[in-house]
């Protein structure tokens, strides 16, 4: 992907992960994810056309398509309130894609590849959340957003575009550790966020209709006068 693109993808997976946590309405996340989403879509194709069908351009480019349609479908799905089951099975297929590119890449680029390890994960949980309704994972993959969104993204493009990448071994164990850091990371803060989650009125409701009524205590008799 381009790394401008890359770039504004940190503070998408950011936004969206605060989404999941219930600390940004949905609603006002769909007007960022609409305009990167089409950015990742008209430059990439602006890109191509200019190319003259350049195979190596097309290889480096296919992968911000699937990217930029994650966006612009999260963003309709929002502003149309449309099912999620089919936008969660496309998630599986980047899913599939990232992982592919994270292996293809391992030994040309090991800290790009544990970014697409990060991708592959992040688009899995979509998968599992959207097309199987499993949102046992939603804190979890609201947190793994917010924890890596901006590493993976933001932070990573800037490295590229001042020249200060470093493609040794090395750099990809540091890359891979903070992935798992993150992770366990992620783990243990939505188990915390899930204790300390403010009841809702459903949750009362379900506690008022599960408890015991109390006891009614008889009143003493009251003396004749």
């Amino acid at each position: 992907m381009g790394t401008i693109g890359v770039f504004l993808v940190g503070v998408v997976l950011l936004v969206n992960g605060l989404v999941m946590l219930n600390v940004v309405p949905p609603r006002s996340a769909a007007p960022l994810n609409l305009f990167v989403g089409a950015i990742q879509i008209v430059f990439p194709t602006i890109i191509l056309i200019q190319s003259g069908g350049d195979p190596t351009v097309a290889a480096a480019t296919w992968p911000t398509y699937l990217f930029g349609i994650t966006y612009l479908y999260y963003g309709l799905n929002i502003i149309f309130d449309l099912e999620p089951e089919g936008f969660g099975w496309f998630c599986g297929f980047v899913a599939v894609a990232a992982a592919y590119q994270a292996i293809t890449t391992a030994a040309a680029d090991p800290i790009f590849a544990v970014i697409w390890l990060t991708w592959a994960i992040m688009w899995s949980l979509f998968f599992a959340l959207l097309a199987l309704d499993a949102q046992k994972l939603t804190p979890f993959s609201g947190w793994f957003l917010v924890l890596l969104g901006v590493p993976s993204c933001s932070i990573s493009s800037v490295f590229l575009l001042e020249g200060t990448w470093s493609t040794s071994a090395l750099a990809g164990l540091a890359a891979l550790a903070v992935l798992a850091l993150a992770t366990v990371s992620a783990v243990v803060l939505s188990r915390i966020s899930f204790r300390t989650a403010p009841r809702t009125a459903a949750d009362n409701a379900e506690l008022a209709t599960a408890s015991p009524a109390p006891a009614q205590v008889n009143p003493e008799p009251v003396p004749a006068t």
